[in-house]
């Protein structure tokens, strides 16, 4: 009960929000949420750390941008190209990486990202270095007028609870749970004679094809695509959105997501008001020093928050209800 009252709580201020922020960084924070709950349903939930989850992210955004600024397709048929072009590159990098763990696994999946974001340089429809610019947002269903920020920024949201909503349900199935047995006991789970592969398989297609929808809905917000989305380096933040939010949890990569992106896009504002309130001028280069920032913060929780904010805040409420329950 406490989590759906939350959850309506969310959506109330979601709903809100456009009318009190700029809706296109709104719709930015959405997109890397979705994103962010996409790489944490492989990591948090099934136990698989991969460094190439920017290759679905970015492969999508590819294939929408072209749909869309090229083909002329429609919006609707734009993402669902770029969902199905991630979904088939991870069935692909999934057969060659997942028969191995840990560290073996990690550095398989960089390698084929690395792969994609080569190919991506090289591609004529891609252009390169350059990137593809003017995508065209149309319509939703041939009606609803995408160039309307405050249209378009309801139509991600709607796209960001159904993949938010596919999430929960497939971490409460029947799925989900044979995905945490292999999380927390893989050996066990092969002696109850789980396909353990086949299972870890399909996680990992899932999760692929939930970023690139996140990756193509981005496209389209935005009106272009670049290199940035498939390199190693987004791959590597958001591993660090879902530890700071909190791995395992299903609002923890939203606020890490959320905490991340509005430090790289607004620490520079941040800074210069600082420095107009206290005088000090070191406060307006700290839009210069976003790497910094984010790693001290991300040691600080690997220090300080073990579980990412989410998860120490959901422990603490846990033990302080065993303690009113305990006489």
């Amino acid at each position: 009960m406490n989590k759906k009252l939350g959850y309506a709580i969310a959506l109330l201020i979601a709903l809100a929000a456009p009318f009190v922020g700029y809706p296109v960084f709104l719709m930015k924070l959405l997109c890397f949420a979705l994103f962010a709950c996409a790489f944490n349903l492989l990591i948090g939930y099934t136990g698989l750390l991969s460094f190439g989850h920017a290759a679905f992210l970015g492969t999508a955004g590819y294939v929408t941008g072209h749909a869309l600024a090229v083909l002329g397709l429609p919006f609707e048929a734009g993402i669902v190209l770029g969902v199905l072009a991630a979904a088939l590159l991870g069935l692909v990098m999934g057969l060659l990486a997942i028969r191995r763990q840990g560290i073996y696994f990690a550095m398989i999946t960089l390698a084929l990202a690395q792969m994609v974001y080569f190919a991506a340089l090289r591609l004529p429809f891609t252009h390169g270095e350059d990137g593809l610019q003017g995508v065209p947002r149309g319509k939703f269903l041939g009606v609803v007028d995408l160039s309307h920020d405050l249209a378009m920024y309801y139509v991600v949201l709607a796209i960001f609870v159904a993949g938010f909503a596919l999430i929960v349900r497939i971490v409460h199935s029947p799925f989900g749970q044979v995905l945490g047995a292999i999380r927390e006991n893989e050996p066990r789970a092969v002696s109850l004679g789980y396909d353990v592969d086949k299972y870890k398989l399909l996680a990992f297609v899932l999760s692929a094809a939930l970023a690139g929808l996140a990756g193509a809905t981005k496209t389209v917000v935005l009106g272009f695509e670049t290199l940035t989305d498939v390199h190693w380096t987004l791959s590597g933040l958001v591993i660090l959105m879902t530890l700071v939010g909190g791995m395992g949890t299903l609002a923890g990569p939203i606020l890490g997501a959320f905490l991340i992106v509005a430090l790289e896009n607004k620490l520079g504002d941040w800074g210069t008001l600082l420095a107009g309130l206290t005088g000090i001028d070191w406060f307006s280069t700290l839009g210069e020093s976003v790497g910094i920032v984010t790693g001290l913060i991300f040691v600080a929780c690997v220090l300080l928050l073990r579980r990412g904010i989410v998860g120490e805040i959901g422990a603490a409420w846990a033990a302080s209800s065993r303690r009113r329950r305990t006489p």
